[in-house]
């Protein structure tokens, strides 16, 4: 579709200040602008520290789901996995609690200022409570502190899989190659100019999509189509519209073998809508619109939606210039 002018993006943008109840990726609080479109609403929160370039993949997402209708859902729900942070083990039961009837758990690791034995302590404190665990490290291990975290991780119990133990595809096919574990790739997938050299290269066993850094769900569905790997989707710590979009990202893929990382909705205090409780593991898909009155007691200070709207209007100018 031809990339709707600035002025229309700028008059249909809400910015809004979710607030977490931990800390995830650091922070606290979440930001996130949203489109209402024509076709139905679009989520553009690329993460603070993204610049333009990477940033403008996410505002590619939201046009695409603001302007153009979903594709048609082969499914009407999605089984999803509790998501929980690096927090304490005493801690992991209050947090899966929010994930009522999940089966799977994503439990993170590697932790800057951690240590193997916290992440081994909440991988266990999971385990007590629910059947299938798998961990994310987001890059933070060297090869051999993977192939040390592994074994360790795995003493009391199987692991579905290690995503993305260790920052570049190389590092990853030699992880793959020395451990039992399955491995899963996201940053090598979202964020590498050639999603696709991570299958190409033997490097992951199973690939983590998600639909904001890939740019929409026609973008997603296109690089899921082109891989011989088991395939789940996952959230960018999205608001409900995210999420909405994720789920019916998840809801058009021909095949889907694996609970969903789509439940992080459970990490925030407030939403822009109603928070959709899972039912034996399962939310429902479809798109999400948000409360009017949510997006106004929500509203980011003015200091805020004007950085947003610089940021706009410097990733519309990516999108623009091709």
């Amino acid at each position: 579709m031809p990339l709707p002018a600035l002025d229309d993006l700028m008059d249909r943008v809400h910015v809004v200040t979710l607030p977490m109840r931990v800390r995830f990726r650091g922070i606290t609080t979440r930001e996130v602008a949203l489109f209402d479109g024509p076709a139905g609403w679009g989520e553009f929160g690329a993460f603070l520290e993204y610049g333009p370039a990477e940033a403008a993949h996410w505002l590619a997402a939201a046009i695409d789901s603001a302007y153009t209708a979903p594709p048609a859902p082969r499914r009407d729900r999605i089984p999803i996995n509790a998501t929980v942070p690096a927090v304490p083990a005493e801690q992991v039961g209050d947090v899966l609690a929010r994930f009522p009837g999940a089966g799977t758990a994503k439990v993170k690791v590697a932790e800057p200022g951690q240590s193997l034995v916290d992440d081994v302590a909440r991988v266990n404190a999971v385990r007590a409570a629910i059947p299938t665990v798998r961990v994310d490290a987001n890059g933070g291990w060297t090869v051999e502190e993977a192939v040390t975290a592994a074994a360790a991780l795995t003493a009391d119990g199987p692991l579905e899989y290690l995503e993305q133990p260790c920052a570049t595809v190389p590092e990853l096919a030699e992880v793959r190659a020395r451990v039992d574990v399955p491995v899963a790739a996201d940053e090598s997938i979202r964020k590498a100019a050639d999603p696709l050299l991570v299958v190409r290269a033997g490097a992951a066993d199973i690939a983590v999509l998600k639909v904001a850094p890939l740019g929409g769900i026609a973008a997603m569905l296109a690089i899921a189509g082109q891989i011989d790997i088991p395939v789940v989707v996952s959230s960018a710590l999205d608001s409900a519209v995210g999420i909405g979009v994720g789920l019916s990202a998840a809801a058009a893929l021909p095949t889907l073998d694996h609970a969903c990382g789509l439940g992080t909705g459970g990490l925030f205090v407030e939403d822009v809508a109603d928070p959709v409780v899972a039912v034996d593991g399962f939310l429902p898909a479809g798109p999400v619109t948000p409360d009017p009155a949510r997006l106004e007691a929500l509203r980011a200070p003015a200091e805020r939606r004007q950085w947003w709207l610089e940021r706009l209007r410097a990733c519309h100018a990516v999108l623009a210039s091709g």
